[in-house]
């Protein structure tokens, strides 16, 4: 089996060498990563300029783009090989409800799955997490049932980790995705010339957040594990907007 590891924190994070070095043990690795921290790039492809591929000491290739762009690349025409599926992270931080709008994580992990992968993101929950052998041995225990048990092609899995030893987990739980309150007022403040400048204030503190939810799994030790698709389409709108559209301006 052939995995392509990717992340949006860059090559040198902690979590991806972790992912790597847990995954190496049953398959066949091939990392590419972004140069640098690309932290809630999203789903942005690079289109106005050329992307350069650079080969590591360690073994990875580092990409001056985004996590997008490093699956993109990777499995489009830079490996030799095709891989088999695609992980994504270990991200520094928890990816949970609204998050995923905007994460590079699982923008990663939605490009291989989007280009016909099997694909997981997973991140560790924590503003400054520690636990990463935790979450790269749930990364193994997924890769285990991917393994005898496909997912349906229009699945990827978001996968969150509580920031603690493995066996004080308290299992895995299935859940969806929770929602956060509005964002933070953005920061204003001034470059040292004067002029103004704004800084993206924090993200909202949860609001959706009930039993079910990937919150409500880590906040009670567990392993979030939500299914999440491609197609953004609300079919149970699509009558309804049919009639809407019939009607007078």
């Amino acid at each position: 089996m052939h995995i392509l590891i990717s992340n949006d924190d860059g090559y040198l994070a902690q979590g991806i060498n972790a992912l790597a070095a847990a995954l190496r043990d049953y398959a066949d690795v091939s990392v590419v990563a972004p140069d640098k921290n690309r932290s809630a790039a999203s789903n942005s492809l690079t289109l106005d300029m050329p992307l350069r591929a650079v080969p590591c000491d360690n073994g990875f290739v580092r990409v001056d783009g985004t996590p997008t762009d490093c699956v993109h690349l990777a499995i489009t025409g830079l490996l030799e090989r095709e891989p088999d599926m695609v992980f994504a992270g270990i991200n520094h931080g928890a990816n949970l409800g609204d998050d995923v709008l905007y994460s590079g994580t699982v923008a990663a992990a939605t490009e291989g799955r989007f280009l016909g992968l099997p694909a997981v993101a997973i991140s560790l929950v924590g503003s400054d997490p520690k636990h990463f052998d935790t979450a790269a041995q749930v990364a193994v225990v997924l890769l285990k049932k991917i393994r005898n048990h496909p997912l349906p092609d229009d699945t990827l899995l978001n996968v969150n980790v509580p920031d603690l030893p493995f066996d004080r987990l308290k299992g895995f739980q299935c859940t969806r995705l929770g929602q956060r309150h509005k964002a933070e007022a953005v920061i204003r403040s001034s470059d040292p010339r004067g002029q103004t400048i704004y800084w993206v204030g924090p993200p909202g503190s949860e609001q959706d957040a009930g039993p079910g939810t990937d919150f409500d799994a880590i906040r009670n030790g567990y392993v979030s594990v939500t299914p999440l698709q491609l197609d953004l389409t609300r079919f149970d709108r699509l009558e309804g907007l049919r009639e809407w559209l019939t009607t007078e301006a």
